[in-house]
């Protein structure tokens, strides 16, 4: 059966000299897979070895943030860019144009800004109705308004039937920094208090559910929203915020990943202290999901000074957006770089970044 197997396929698939099939297959090392995409330790990868080599020369150098802080003239000036790859376009709680715009807002704010205007281009396959394209506009139209930061400019392009899967959304925003604001992933410092602003996992089982048709008792929703004011709230009661993340592609998990690692720190997580909903955490152990990689598009992680945890979490829950928000952990001088994980028990395990893709085209 796998006589005419090439030498290469078989490294390439992972099968041994035997032609059986491996547990744990060997990486793809010469093409991009959908992995890349996932946001867990691929998509590190694809930056540190083929991407950000390519641009440091033209880059400063630096951690990676939600956005790049560019001093213009004495103001701090935030700009990000980001693709939205949704499927299906849309999903209980939200569509790819209200995620686009929330997403958008939301790395602007996790570097302390407050935006002030967005484009919007659209990839468009030949074929898709004009109906779900006015649906997807007028969504646009709705959450720029709610957020309050308007579409100035744009583009539009039409490919080829199968040269895209339906529809693909481009944004750039850009936002001014709050004086005083200094927020930046490699900012932990050991005894630091970890927040979460709300339960975690809801987008990507949302999106889940209803790409695999799959029916739970509870309905579980997206949790697609702006949070520039809840940031602008939690800047005002803590101005000495030292990080913000919004745990996107890779979950919870790889957000704290990438901030141990660029602040060079420890962070230790309370087990009993992670709001997942049941929903959520049923959804998970039925399809053998870590709910702490899944994503989020409506949640946010805040690093703060210890003694300022009170004040935090207290503004953050004064909003709609933050009232489910928690101190979830710590961050520490032990095992720099890593994240762990206190269980019920007392245990604690590594917390590691997302392997592979879990969930395809989710955000």
């Amino acid at each position: 059966m796998t006589g005419d197997r090439s030498a290469t396929e078989s490294a390439r698939v992972g099968f041994d000299a035997l032609g059986t099939a491996c547990p744990a297959p060997i990486p793809e090392e010469t093409r991009v897979l959908l992995g890349h995409g996932s946001g867990g330790q691929l998509s590190a990868a694809l930056m540190r070895d083929v991407v950000g080599p390519a641009l440091a020369p033209a880059a400063p150098g630096g951690p990676l943030n939600d956005a790049a802080v560019l001093d213009l003239g004495g103001q701090r000036l935030a700009f990000t860019t980001d693709s939205f790859v949704v499927s299906p376009l849309v999903f209980p709680g939200g569509d790819i144009g209200e995620l686009a715009v929330n997403g958008t807002v939301n790395d602007l704010a996790m570097m302390g800004a407050r935006p002030i205007a967005l484009s919007l281009a659209y990839v468009i396959e030949e074929g898709l109705p004009f109906d779900e394209l006015r649906r997807v506009t007028a969504s646009v139209a709705r959450a720029a308004a709610g957020a309050g930061v308007p579409v100035v400019t744009g583009d539009t392009k039409v490919v080829g039937r199968g040269a895209a899967d339906r529809l693909f959304v481009n944004t750039a925003g850009i936002g001014l920094v709050e004086p005083g604001a200094a927020v930046g992933v490699d900012r932990a410092r050991p005894g630091d208090a970890v927040i979460l602003s709300g339960p975690i996992g809801l987008h990507g089982v949302a999106v889940m559910s209803v790409r695999e048709g799959l029916g739970f008792e509870v309905e579980i929703a997206s949790d697609t929203q702006p949070l520039h004011r809840l940031v602008a709230a939690l800047l005002a009661a803590c101005p000495d915020v030292h990080v913000l993340r919004d745990p996107t592609r890779g979950g919870l998990a790889s957000a704290l990943n990438e901030i141990a690692v660029a602040s060079g720190a420890g962070i230790v997580l309370e087990d009993v202290a992670i709001p997942i909903p049941g929903p959520v955490r049923a959804a998970c152990e039925m399809l053998g999901l870590d709910p702490l990689h899944v994503a989020n598009e409506g949640k946010c992680v805040a690093i703060v000074p210890a003694e300022r945890a009170d004040a935090a979490v207290a503004a953050m829950r004064a909003l709609p957006e933050g009232d489910g928000a928690t101190l979830i952990g710590r961050v520490t001088g032990e095992h720099p770089g890593m994240v762990t994980l206190r269980t019920l028990v007392g245990a604690e395990r590594i917390v590691d970044m997302l392997v592979g893709e879990q969930l395809p085209r989710i955000c």
